[in-house]
């Protein structure tokens, strides 16, 4: 679809102001390719020949360009089928967002496409434009500059008025795709694409809504590992959230699970076409920050001002230079300069002035990046001074941002930056903006790392327990389980809970509450009452038997009264929590309809409702990405020091968390839960409420395809020993360990490297490595297999598949060391590989394997393995194994 030889152009006409002649017209004036027109009502079109239809012209092509009208569709498919077309772009509408008819021709045009195995782009899409094969296969009529930067937009209109911002802000692009309605082909197989290709350094993306999350977030997790990943979404408020779904038909869901969820992809999101193109600008450094701690350098105090209230309102750190700084820069200038940061070199500032000045503020350890700002004048070259910047800043790690600002007489400067992949930028705040993207994209990287387990294994939960009573309440066709229920499932999952006891009458609550000791909390117990503090429905610290029994009566008459509809089941006698160091937190689950269930953690109690501001996180979590989660939160600052209260226990904090993780991750059936309070303070936490709604769960795939992450699959870990006694151990591979795996690639003969590799390589690209070790476990799997001597861990062998997009299929590799070959590793490996496929329902295994391997020609038929002559290349042969 992208480098195509001859394409058809269905729907080509001559008609002023039709798409069918701009995007015809469009092609003629650069591709060099074969073009057919298809139109039954032409014969000649744009001095073409014109065909009637693709089995007129009597052959085959590689890509088929639809502008037809929707009903035609289906029918173009079939002939596209029959003669062997397999990519086509759909510019037509009238499909899904059309109603139910338009829903029936899209299922048509589907089934046909893939009975033969025919991809599409769209419906609705502007089509796509490959700036470097010539390729303009849209209805824009526009030169479109060649550089790096790759566009996918599911709007149309986007994507062409992208073309004249992106040109007058000297970017130019690798590819610019629009998915339209994304009915095949969607976001993630594009990312697939664009991670892959080398003539792209970072996608951008134009986002409103999701089909499949997860696909999603595996292709972009990938991609983001090796460039950077930048988007906007749009449809934030409810109001345009609905318009964007009417658009695209696309399930959009809620803004702040979507911004947890780019953030846990390794996604920079910004807010603006404006600010994604700002973010790939700063991102073009090849330098990291190593925190947020800005310096900035100007020659003037206003636009200093400018920058630095913007970086506090963003959370940026002003550095503080050291007093060795300030003496050196005593000595370098004027005595009037601003004794601090900013640093004010004064508007008569020289080269040699800015020079001391950034290499003074490089060399502090107290700066991770420093922001250069110049405001033209009659007195000083802006070129010049831009050189000296650049031939200063080459020698250092860190990062330097520039503005150079005004516009006619600082445009040589600006390409002098761009020549030298320095960001610059047209304004003060526009270069802090672009600061606080690149510390965003270098934290995300972090957080992209992290690779957690469905659960902890400190002390496994009672998973079945909890099963059961779920299972029991949807055997009654309940939709929420009661408090005691809701309760019992914490204690399955080793979360304490206040304990808590249902009582039937005042008398058996009198029993009850002598038996926990005075004093109590009584709460009414009744379906569908969830506020229960709204009708009288609790009383807290009820300190005697007396007080016990006339507050039974008093909560069953107030909800008699106030919530006549209510089934009252009982009051439910609890040991009352009183902790005066206590914070009332409130820790969640819920299920959104895009990615699944998500973790919310925030302030609890009433203020809860109030309020309503939480952080979010996608599970699985571990302790890394609990840190996260609880410092984006605003209650974070209660839980350290103050006044004359002690900090938290923290550890008991993130024990709640990971357990309710391992519930996201285990209990599919839960719609939502809600912990709260969970009171906590120097000696633990205790969860004194909880509500759990449930909804029926069918598994589609997997243990775990309900989420949007698939968890590390540390079941698959297993340990064996090697003749002699060596004890190994087989398990999933981690992005931490990287170096190891260079390691032993480094340390393979020639020749096996090349047996794996089928390629000459002395060690593993960066994003070879990456695409081995940070790998997403839905959709790839490497196994490794190591020995430990000394606390220090080996690489001995690796075997790994990936999934192919038919979802039935995956291709392997494996490769041992030189020094274990002939032991039985390679199949102990492959017989591993080969159950995890199994396990996860694929059907074929295969590979591909030189013809001088005789080894792994031994292996593979003791493991059942057919052979077949590959079509590519007759020096290699096709393993095929039916799972």
């Amino acid at each position: 679809m992208f480098a195509p030889t001859s394409i058809a152009v269905f729907g080509a006409t001559e008609k002023e102001g039709s798409i069918g002649r701009s995007l015809l017209q469009n092609l003629l004036v650069s591709y060099g390719g074969q073009v057919f027109p298809i139109n039954p009502k032409h014969e000649t079109v744009l001095d073409r020949r014109c065909f009637a239809s693709l089995t007129a012209l009597g052959q085959s092509v590689d890509l088929a360009v639809i502008i037809a009208p929707a009903a035609e569709i289906p029918a173009i498919m079939e002939s596209c089928g029959r003669l062997g077309v397999f990519s086509a772009i759909i510019i037509s509408a009238g499909f899904r967002e059309a109603g139910k008819n338009g829903e029936r021709l899209e299922r048509k045009m589907l089934e046909t496409a893939r009975r033969y195995g025919i991809r599409i782009l769209g419906p609705r899409s502007a089509g796509l434009i490959c700036p470097g094969l010539g390729l303009n296969l849209t209805p824009i009529a526009k030169h479109v500059p060649l550089g790096n930067i790759a566009f996918i937009s599911q709007s149309s209109t986007i994507c062409a008025a992208i073309l004249d911002w992106s040109y007058n802000n000297e970017f130019g692009f690798s590819n610019i795709i629009s998915l339209g309605n994304g009915a095949d082909l969607d976001f993630a197989e594009i990312i697939d694409y664009l991670a892959a290709d080398l003539d792209t350094h970072s996608i951008l993306i134009y986002m409103e809504g999701l089909r499949n999350s997860r696909r999603f977030m595996s292709a972009v997790r990938a991609a983001a590992r090796i460039k950077p990943v930048i988007a906007v979404k749009a449809g934030k408020a409810l109001a345009t959230a609905a318009v964007a779904q009417e658009h695209t038909g696309a399930i959009v869901g809620s803004d702040d699970i979507f911004d947890a969820a780019l953030r846990r992809a390794g996604v920079v999101r910004v807010q603006s076409i404006g600010d994604m193109f700002s973010a790939a600008r700063a991102l073009t450094s090849p330098k990291r920050p190593a925190g947020d701690r800005l310096a900035i350098i100007t020659n003037g105090g206003g636009p200093a001002v400018m920058a630095t209230d913007l970086a506090i309102s963003l959370g940026i750190g002003i550095a503080v230079l050291s007093a060795q700084s300030i003496l050196n820069l005593d000595v370098a200038l004027p005595r009037s300069w601003s004794h601090g940061n900013p640093v004010d070199v004064m508007f008569d500032a020289t080269t040699e002035r800015y020079k001391t000045a950034l290499t003074t503020c490089l060399d502090d350890e107290g700066v991770d990046a420093v922001l250069v700002i110049f405001a033209p004048n009659t007195l000083v070259d802006p070129e010049a001074v831009a050189q000296a910047i650049i031939d200063t800043s080459a020698g250092y790690r860190k990062p330097v941002l520039t503005c150079w600002m005004g516009e006619l007489g600082v445009r040589g400067a600006r390409a002098s930056f761009a020549a030298s992949r320095i960001p610059t930028f047209r304004s003060p705040e526009n270069a802090v903006e672009a600061f606080h993207f690149m510390v965003s994209y270098f934290l995300s990287q972090q957080i992209l790392l992290e690779a957690p387990g469905s659960y902890s294994y400190d002390d496994e939960p009672d998973i079945e327990n909890a099963r059961l009573i779920i299972e029991a309440a949807m055997a009654e066709r309940r939709h929420e389980l009661s408090s005691l229920e809701a309760k019992a499932i914490l204690a399955a999952f080793r979360i304490p809970v206040s304990r808590s006891v249902l009582a039937r009458s005042p008398n058996e609550a009198m029993l009850i509450a002598q038996q926990h000791g005075f004093p109590v909390a009584m709460k009414i117990e009744s379906p569908g009452i969830v506020h229960k503090s709204d009708i009288g429905g609790m009383r807290l610290n009820v300190s005697n038997a007396q007080a016990v029994r006339s507050s039974y009566n008093e909560i069953v008459e107030s909800v008699g009264r106030l919530a006549p509809e209510a089934k009252i089941e009982g009051i439910s006698i609890e040991t009352f929590v009183s902790r005066p160091h206590g914070r009332v937190l409130a820790i969640g689950l819920q299920n959104d309809p895009v990615f699944g269930p998500v973790v919310t953690f925030g302030e609890g109690g009433q203020v809860a409702e109030v309020f309503n501001e939480k952080s979010i996180a996608l599970p699985p979590l571990n302790r890394r990405l609990i840190d996260d989660l609880v410092e984006r939160a605003r209650v974070a600052r209660l839980l350290k020091p103050f006044r004359q209260m002690p900090a938290i226990d923290r550890k008991a904090l993130d024990a709640v968390l990971l357990r309710v993780s391992e519930m996201a991750c285990e209990l599919p059936w839960i719609s939502k839960m809600e912990i709260n309070p969970l009171i906590i303070d120097d000696t633990g936490a205790v969860a004194v409420d909880a509500r759990i709604a449930i909804t029926p769960y069918v598994a589609s795939s997997g243990p775990h395809a309900h989420m949007a992450i698939c968890p590390y699959p540390a079941h698959l870990e297993t340990s064996w020993q090697l003749p002699g006694g060596t004890n190994f151990t087989i398990r999933p591979v981690r992005p931490e360990d990287a170096a190891l795996l260079q390691d032993f690639v480094r340390g393979l003969s020639n020749d096996s490297r090349y047996r794996r590799f089928m390629h000459s390589l002395t060690e593993l690209s960066l994003p070879a490595l990456a695409r081995l070790t940070q790998i997403d476990y839905d959709r790839a799997l490497v196994l490794i297999a190591f020995i430990e001597h000394d606390k220090h861990d080996t690489i001995i062998g690796f075997a790994n598949f990936g999934i192919q997009p038919d979802g039935e299929r995956c291709n392997f590799g494996l490769v041992t060391s030189d020094q274990q070959r002939n032991k039985g590793l390679g199949a102990r490996l492959m017989n591993s590989l080969i159950e995890a496929a199994r396990d996860r329902g694929l059907k074929i295994i295969e590979g591909e394997v030189l013809l001088n391997n005789l080894n792994m020609f031994k292996l593979m038929k003791d493991l059942g393995f057919a052979v077949f002559d590959s079509d590519d290349d007759e020096d290699i042969k096709l393993v095929v194994k039916q799972l």
